[in-house]
């Protein structure tokens, strides 16, 4: 399946911006006005091979659409998640009327949350677990069509119907066989337990689900909806729990997803009095973080840094962030570190708004090993984006500003003033840097062993 890159990371503000845009937003305008038109001369490539989608679709098919995700239906499931596919589409500067939010189709995020958790149900490779699975799928229906059903049902009821030779044998044979194809109708591997094939459609089903609700997070008319539902809040936290063994695209929609979420979201709504689903806790999702903080995927410890940042924002998530900062600073100062431009990005920005929050934060950056220096790396390269530059300057502001990192960071007197004569762009910076380093009234002792090196 095609990944996709997460975008660029600065900092962040009370109100940050998206994180890039849904699949596909680099296509041009014509193919953005064939979709919010609905022309049938459009080229079938932009459109699909089966569905075009007019401007009144959702609101004329709203229930439809709701109703076929509950169905278990391949093909019911296949139609509305193309439908959804085009309709959560929308150009980064498309004005388009007919974009729709959740709050227009009741039921919609929790008949999309279902397709991923039935997925998730069936996950597991066989080779590893053999749970008691109950039989749900397609419970009121001959078949779902997923998988080889039609090719597996038609075997049976021929080898139940025909057998060679004939007389007591042979009816005992069939009815054995009989027997045997109704039992294999709710056996682990029967019929309502999908094939391999069957597996791995419905994956593809909940990779297209999480990909409708990535799209959908971009829309600021769903952002308080999905950041206070507690269901969605809850399987995407799990999808990127289990980074290790689930799809990868999954866990990239699901963690895009939490960004885009995450300047509204209070960790606190999984302790509330609300339905729980998958019994996630606050621990669980900040370890959940963590993990993708710590991963080899760019893209995803891009992510989770930028996630820190705007989580950090909101008091109310700070008890249960603070008790991982030391690990979270250590992963941050690493990915200063890396030629990525986009990685320096991501940390430079949850640094910046970490060392907003309190004393603590401040200390334990500044004692933290080659902190200060791949700050100043970032800001004498210097880093493509002047936001990030000036970020970087200001957390060594804030750093000095303690009077208990004073003293470790006056051994970076020299570079300070290099900087303040060379770079006029964050000359007001440093200057400020010096001056609380070197001229306060209670620091006579460090000013001496600044100057004159004593």
């Amino acid at each position: 399946m095609q990944k996709r890159e997460l975008g660029k990371a600065g900092g962040s503000t009370p109100t940050p911006a998206k994180r890039g845009r849904p699949f596909g937003s680099t296509t041009g305008s014509a193919a953005s006005s064939a979709l919010a038109g609905g022309d049938s001369a459009a080229p079938a490539s932009l459109l699909g091979p089966s569905i075009q989608v007019p401007a009144s679709f959702a609101d004329q098919n709203n229930k439809r659409i709701v109703l076929a995700l509950q169905s278990g239906l391949k093909s019911e499931l296949t139609w509305a998640l193309n439908a959804l596919t085009l309709l959560s589409f929308k150009e980064k500067d498309d004005l388009r009327r007919d974009a729709t939010p959740l709050a227009k189709i009741p039921g919609l995020l929790d008949a999309l949350l279902q397709v991923i958790d039935d997925w998730r149900d069936i996950a597991l490779p066989r080779d590893f677990t053999k749970p008691a699975r109950v039989r749900t799928l397609g419970a009121n229906s001959v078949v779902t069509g997923f998988g080889n059903e039609y090719e597996a049902l038609s075997s049976t009821d021929a080898l139940s119907q025909a057998g060679p030779g004939s007389g007591s044998s042979n009816t005992e044979a069939s009815s054995r066989k009989k027997q045997r194809s109704v039992e294999w109708w709710f056996d682990e591997d029967g019929l309502f337990n999908l094939d391999e094939e069957g597996r791995a459609e419905k994956q593809q089903c909940a990779v297209a689900a999480s990909n409708i609700i990535r799209n959908f997070s971009f829309m600021p008319d769903n952002e308080v909806i999905m950041a206070q539902h507690r269901h969605c809040l809850e399987t995407v936290f799990q999808c990127i729990e289990d980074h290790n063994t689930e799809d990868e695209e999954l866990i990239t929609n699901a963690l895009e997803t939490i960004v885009n979420l995450a300047p509204l979201l209070d960790l606190r709504i999984f302790s509330s009095s609300k339905q729980s689903y998958i019994k996630m806790t606050e621990k669980r999702a900040v370890q959940a973080i963590m993990g993708m903080l710590g991963s080899s995927v760019k893209a995803w410890h891009c992510a989770a840094a930028e996630l820190l940042g705007r989580l950090i924002i909101n008091p109310d998530n700070e008890p249960f962030l603070l008790p991982s900062a030391p690990q979270i600073y250590k992963r941050l100062v690493d990915l200063l570190s890396l030629p990525a431009v986009d990685a320096q990005a991501a940390a430079v920005g949850a640094l910046y708004n970490l060392t907003e929050v309190n004393m603590d934060c401040r200390l334990k950056l500044a004692s933290e090993r080659w902190a200060v220096d791949r700050l100043f790396k970032v800001v004498r390269a210097p880093h493509p984006v002047p936001e990030v530059c000036r970020k970087a300057a200001m957390i060594l502001e804030s750093l000095v500003s303690e009077p208990q990192n004073r003293a470790m960071l006056l051994a970076h007197e020299s570079t300070f003033a290099e900087i303040l004569m060379s770079d006029g762009r964050h000359s007001d910076t440093f200057a400020r840097i010096l001056y609380e380093l070197t001229s306060r009234p209670n620091n006579k002792v460090t000013t001496a062993r600044g100057v004159w090196g004593m």
